[in-house]
C-alpha cells in the first residue's frame, strides 16, 4: 500500500484510538502528513485535525547570538499559522508551566511577542535565577523537545484550535532525545489527553518508534486499572515499509518482534539505570512468551526459566507493575527488586537464547 491508502485505512477505522510502532525512518512523518492531506481533501480542503510531529519541532530554531557573546541568547519562534492562537498562551503562561511541571524543569522561561500581539510569540528566553540576576542558558536538546511538546500541549487547550479542527489529535514521536524517566513522563501526559478526549467524536494517533513508550501506552490502554474504558476503542498496528510498500499489521502476530525491542530496552535499563516502571515492561515480556506458548498469565513463563516460587515472584511483579506504576513509580528500584528484575531477566535469556545485537 502507499501511504495515501494507509491514511484512508486509519481514517476509516472503526476505534478512536491508534497506536502505530514503527522503526526510525519508516515513514511516521510521512504519514501523518498523508494523514493530513487526504482529510483535508474531504473536508473541503481545510484542516479538520491538529498535529505534532517533526514539522512542529521545526517550527523553533535557536538563535545563539554568537557577536554579543551569547547575550541575547533565545529560542525563536518560526511564524506559521499557528501563531494567530499564541496570544492566550502570552496572558496565561502558567498553561505552559503547568504542563511542564511532571518533568520538573530547573530554569524560567519569558516570551517575547512580536510588536502587534495578534502576531503572536516571536521568541522564547530560557534563564536560571540567582537572587535578581537571570543568566540566559540554552537548554539541552532533550529539554528544548519537552517544552516544545508541553507548548503544543498548551496550545491543544487554546480556543479557535484544537476545538474547532476537532476530528482528531495526530502525534507523532514527541520522544525524540528523551531518557527513560521523560519518557514515562510524556507518557503520562499521552494518556491524560487520551482520558481528556476518549468520550469526545475526536480520534487520535499516536506513533513512536520507542518501544518503551509503545508498550506503556499499550498496557495501560489494553490491561491498565481503566482499560475497560479504553480497550474496546484501541488498535494497535506495526508499521513496515519494504520499497515504498507500506503495510499495517496487528502487533498480536510479531510477538518476537516485541520479545526483541522490549528485551533490548531492559538490557539498557539494567546496564544503566533501572527504575521500578521497568516492571511493566518486564511483565509485557513474560506475558508475551506465555501467549507465544499459547498459556495465560505469567506463572508458566516464569515457571520455564527456573523460578522456584513462582505465585510469590508473580505476585510481586503484578504488584511493582500496577501499584501507581503508571504515575508515581520514577523512583529508583530497591536492591531488592533491582535483584529480583536482573535475576529473572538474565534467566529469560539464558532459556530462550535472545540475540539482542
Amino acid at each position: 500500500m502507499t501511504l495515501e491508502e494507509i491514511a484512508k485505512k486509519l481514517n476509516e477505522n472503526d476505534e478512536k484510538i491508534i497506536l502505530i510502532y514503527a522503526f526510525n525512518s519508516i515513514g511516521k512523518t510521512q504519514l501523518s502528513v498523508a494523514y493530513k492531506n487526504f482529510t483535508k481533501a474531504n473536508n473541503n480542503g481545510d484542516h479538520s485535525g491538529v498535529y505534532y510531529n517533526a514539522y512542529s519541532e521545526d517550527l523553533f530554531k535557536w538563535d545563539n547570538d554568537e557577536e554579543n557573546d551569547n547575550a541575547n541568547l533565545r529560542l525563536n519562534v518560526i511564524r506559521s499559522s499557528l501563531n494567530q492562537f499564541h496570544n492566550l498562551i502570552v496572558l496565561d503562561p502558567e498553561r505552559v508551566s503547568e504542563k511542564l511541571q511532571p518533568y520538573q524543569p530547573k530554569y524560567k522561561f519569558e516570551f517575547k511577542e512580536y510588536e502587534n500581539p495578534e502576531d503572536g510569540i516571536e521568541s522564547i528566553s530560557f534563564f536560571l535565577e540567582n537572587g535578581e540576576e537571570k543568566k540566559r542558558i540554552k537548554i539541552s536538546r532533550g529539554e528544548e523537545r519537552i517544552f516544545v511538546w508541553c507548548f503544543f500541549l498548551a496550545l491543544f487547550e487554546v480556543d479557535g484550535w484544537a476545538d474547532e479542527q476537532d476530528a482528531h489529535y495526530f502525534i507523532d514521536d514527541p520522544v525524540s532525545s528523551l531518557d527513560d524517566h521523560n519518557i514515562f513522563i510524556t507518557a503520562n501526559t499521552i494518556f491524560d489527553l487520551i482520558e481528556e478526549n476518549y468520550e469526545t467524536e475526536k480520534r487520535i494517533i499516536i506513533t513512536t518508534h520507542h518501544i518503551g513508550l509503545f508498550s506503556i501506552l499499550t498496557d495501560r490502554l489494553k490491561k491498565g486499572e481503566k482499560s475497560g474504558r479504553y480497550k474496546n476503542i484501541t488498535k494497535l498496528f506495526i508499521l513496515n515499509n519494504r520499497d515504498n510498500d507500506f503495510s499495517l499489521k496487528n502487533p498480536n502476530n510479531d510477538v518476537f518482534l516485541f520479545h526483541l525491542h522490549l528485551l533490548q530496552t531492559l538490557e539498557d535499563a539494567v546496564r544503566n539505570q533501572l527504575y521500578v516502571y521497568h516492571f511493566v515492561l518486564l511483565r509485557q515480556t513474560l506475558e508475551n512468551i506465555n501467549s507465544f506458548l499459547g498459556k495465560g498469565g505469567i506463572g508458566y513463563a516464569l515457571e520455564q526459566i527456573g523460578i522456584v516460587n513462582v505465585e510469590e515472584v508473580g505476585n510481586t511483579i503484578n504488584s511493582l507493575s500496577h501499584k501507581d506504576a503508571y504515575h508515581l513509580q520514577f523512583n529508583e528500584m530497591s536492591p531488592q527488586e533491582e535483584a529480583l528484575f536482573k535475576d529473572i531477566f538474565q534467566k529469560i535469556l539464558n532459556t530462550y537464547k535472545f540475540i539482542l545485537h
